[in-house]
């Protein structure tokens, strides 16, 4: 068995955050002016090291406090960055339709001369993950294990069928 990771504690996320600012201040030279506030959070689990997001009005990047303790270089020089080039890239182009990661993301990750690798392929061994409940569906040829989201589709009057005899699911319980 082996030990779980820590996650960072308040100095290193104080060092990310830091690390955060200073490529949305290049970004904001760049461009010649502000961007609008931007959260930093530390409460993104699983195997995902960082996410951009917008809710609302409010602007934030969730980091995994976990992976960074695990490969916190990796993080820093990577994670980072292609975050923030998210982050510009919606302030730049609004809610225009853009490939998360097309040629505008491409070319902010360029500028701060950062990998553009879209995911890594670090052992996340001791890192924790989220577990997705499943629920048990049945057709007339098979069981079948569904996540809570098409469940919840499915009572909300969605209807899946099975890929191999295309009877209609019948939640068993």
């Amino acid at each position: 068995m082996f030990d779980s990771v820590k996650p960072i504690g308040e100095e290193l996320r104080r060092e990310v955050r830091a690390a955060t600012l200073h490529w949305v201040g290049l970004a904001e030279a760049e461009l010649g002016r502000k961007l609008p506030p931007l959260g930093i959070h530390f409460d993104l689990s699983g195997t995902t090291a960082g996410m951009f997001r917008v809710r609302r009005e409010l602007r934030e990047i969730r980091y995994n406090p976990w992976i960074f303790a695990k490969y916190w270089q990796e993080n820093i020089d990577s994670t980072v960055p292609h975050e923030v080039a998210h982050f510009i890239v919606h302030e730049t182009r609004g809610r225009r339709r853009v490939r998360p990661h097309g040629p505008e993301w491409r070319a902010w990750m360029a500028f701060f001369d950062a990998d553009p690798a879209v995911t890594f392929d670090l052992d996340l061994a001791g890192v924790p993950r989220r577990r997705q409940r499943t629920h048990a569906y049945r057709c007339p040829c098979r069981e079948h294990e569904l996540s809570t989201t098409r469940h919840n589709r499915i009572g909300r009057g969605n209807r899946y069928l099975c890929r191999f005899c295309h009877g209609a699911l019948v939640y068993v319980g």
